[in-house]
């Protein structure tokens, strides 16, 4: 069965309104294959989801970067799943590193917020990924694994998960993974859903690479069997993003 190419953007914390809008008028203005054949989720801030869903393309789709582990209620400072549903978002980003490295998200923690986040009606993209420290140290797999297993311990159903593998030593550090570092995790990846979950959650799920990804490097990486797109951060702040979103075109030749 064959996985539809996603590409999403995490737009982190940038961005003023007049930014915004010329981001999204020049995505509006790309031409990019069908949705046919890939998928494409772009993630402002909180405070520009709603005037991004309302302007952008109906092909695209709009993420949050994250969203609390359970309903609405005295958790000052937080957005609950329900409001971004209301929203008319369909996405949301959990577990990205910098979350878990900057305001300690646990790997339990992650998945209470994925569980929970499908139980509401969100998409999931599921972020994991080693430090540089565990990498060379050889534990990258024991890793992912681990922060992996945590989500597959707390959900059934994995047809509204995407995962993004993001070597954390990669992410804004202009360093990358090469295709055969990125290819190597992506199948153990595939491998321990197979083992672990199910073979046709191994089959379906889609796994994309994040980490410096650009337009100058995003061709090779998809052309990996088991990388099945990206989640793009600086980058799509900028034009090479749709060069990205076309690196689609890499699949269809395979």
């Amino acid at each position: 069965m064959s996985r539809k190419f996603f590409v999403g953007g995490n737009w982190k914390c940038n961005g003023t309104t007049e930014e915004v809008k010329k981001l999204v008028t020049m995505l509006n203005e790309a031409e990019v294959p069908s949705e046919e054949e890939v998928e494409v989720v772009v993630s402002p801030p909180f405070v520009f989801l709603t005037l991004v869903k309302n302007l952008l393309r109906p092909d695209f789709h709009v993420a949050a970067q994250n969203c609390w582990v359970r309903k609405g209620g005295a958790f000052t400072g937080e957005i609950s799943a329900d409001m971004l549903v209301n929203l008319g978002i369909n996405w949301v980003i959990l577990g990205h590193s910098e979350r878990r490295a900057l305001l300690n998200e646990t790997n339990d923690f992650v998945a209470d917020k994925v569980s929970h986040a499908l139980t509401q009606g969100l998409k999931v993209i599921a972020c994991v990924g080693e430090t540089l420290e565990q990498r060379e140290a050889g534990t990258t797999m024991e890793v992912v694994a681990a922060q992996t297993k945590a989500i597959a311990d707390r959900i059934m159903n994995w047809d509204n998960v995407v995962v993004a593998y993001e070597p954390v030593w990669a992410i804004g550090t202009g360093k990358v993974a090469t295709p055969a570092q990125a290819q190597e995790v992506h199948l153990e990846l595939r491998k321990w859903l197979k083992e672990n979950v199910s073979a046709q959650v191994a089959e379906t799920t889609r796994i994309i690479y994040g980490g410096s990804v650009n337009a100058g490097n995003c061709k090779e990486l998809a052309g990996q069997p088991d990388v099945d797109g990206f989640l793009v951060g600086g980058a799509s702040l900028k034009p090479e993003f749709v060069d990205i979103i076309k690196s689609v075109t890499v699949k269809k030749g395979a």
